[in-house]
C-alpha cells in the first residue's frame, strides 16, 4: 500500500451528498485510503448503497441537511458507530432553478440557499463542536463552485450561495486556525453528475471550451478532496482550490481566451 493509499487510515471521515456524485467519489476515495466513512445524503437508498460497495468500514445516513436535525443524525451516527469524526467534506448541494432574474420564485432561491449554505453552516458548526468535545483538531473540506468565483446571468440562486460558501470557509480557516481545524474549499468546474439532470449534454459541450478542453470527473474532484484533507495539506487553510480545467484563468475578452475556441487550431 502506498502512502498515498493509506493516508487516511484510522480516520473517521464524514461526506454529505454522499449517494451520489462528487459525495460517492470522495466516499469511495477516502475508504481506499484507510477512513472509516459516513455516507450522508438526503436520499437514504442512496446512501446505503455506496456505503455497501466501499472497501473499508462505512455507515449510511438519511439526513437533510439543511436542517439541525439532519446534521444532528449524521454526527451522532458517526459518533455512535466509530467513536468520533476527523474529517468532514460538507458537499451536498442542489442547482436549483436557471430561471432569468425577475423570474427567480423566492421558495426556489430560498431551497438552494438552504441546502447549499444553510447546510454547510450547521455541518461547519457541528464539527467544530465535536472537535471541541473530543478535544481534537481536524480537517473540513466544503465543495464550493467555479460559480463561488465568477459570475453569470443564469444560475442566481446556485451562484449566490457559492459565493457564501467562500465566507464560511474563509471565517471558519480564521477561528479554526488556532484550534488545529483547517478549512478549505474545492471549486469544481464542469463535472457532469447527476445534479444537471437533463442539463447533461449542455455540460458536456461547454467542456470543449475550457484550456483542457474537456470536463472533469467525480474522481478527480475526490482526489483534491482526499489530499486537502490529509497530512499533506497540514499548513494549508482558507484556501479554495479550483479544480476546473483551468476555466478560472480564462479571459473572454481576449482572442484567445478560450470562450468559444473549439479546437487548439483556433
Amino acid at each position: 500500500m502506498t502512502a498515498a493509499a493509506g493516508r487516511h487510515a484510522g480516520k473517521v471521515a464524514v461526506v454529505t451528498g454522499g449517494g451520489s456524485g462528487i459525495g460517492a467519489a470522495s466516499a469511495r476515495r477516502l475508504s481506499r485510503e484507510g477512513a472509516s466513512v459516513v455516507v450522508a445524503d438526503v436520499d437514504g437508498e442512496a446512501a446505503a448503497r455506496v456505503a455497501r460497495e466501499l472497501p473499508g468500514p462505512a455507515a449510511p445516513v438519511a439526513a437533510d441537511v439543511s436542517t439541525v436535525a439532519g446534521v444532528d443524525a449524521y454526527v451522532d451516527a458517526a459518533v455512535e458507530r466509530f467513536g468520533r469524526i476527523d474529517l468532514h467534506h460538507l458537499n451536498a448541494g442542489v442547482l436549483g432553478t436557471m430561471a432569468p432574474l425577475p423570474d427567480v420564485d423566492p421558495a426556489d432561491f430560498d431551497h438552494v440557499i438552504a441546502v447549499n449554505l444553510r447546510g454547510p453552516f450547521l455541518g461547519l458548526r457541528a464539527a467544530f463542536r465535536r472537535y471541541r468535545e473530543q478535544e481534537s483538531g481536524g480537517a473540513i473540506v466544503v465543495t464550493a463552485s467555479i460559480s463561488s468565483l465568477r459570475g453569470a446571468a443564469d444560475q442566481l440562486p446556485y451562484q449566490t450561495s457559492k459565493h457564501g460558501v467562500l465566507g464560511l470557509v474563509r471565517g471558519a480557516a480564521m477561528y479554526g486556525g488556532p484550534r488545529g481545524v483547517r478549512v478549505n474549499a474545492v471549486a469544481p468546474g464542469l463535472i457532469p453528475t447527476a445534479i444537471f439532470g437533463d442539463r447533461l449534454a449542455g455540460v458536456e459541450q461547454r467542456g470543449g471550451t475550457v484550456p483542457m478542453r474537456r470536463v472533469g470527473t467525480a474522481d478527480e474532484i475526490a482526489g483534491v478532496v482526499a489530499f486537502l484533507l490529509g497530512e499533506d495539506a497540514s499548513y494549508i487553510t482558507g484556501e479554495v482550490v479550483s479544480a476546473d480545467g483551468g476555466a478560472f484563468m480564462v479571459n473572454t475578452v481576449t482572442r484567445s481566451g478560450g470562450s468559444g475556441a473549439w479546437t487548439p487550431q483556433d
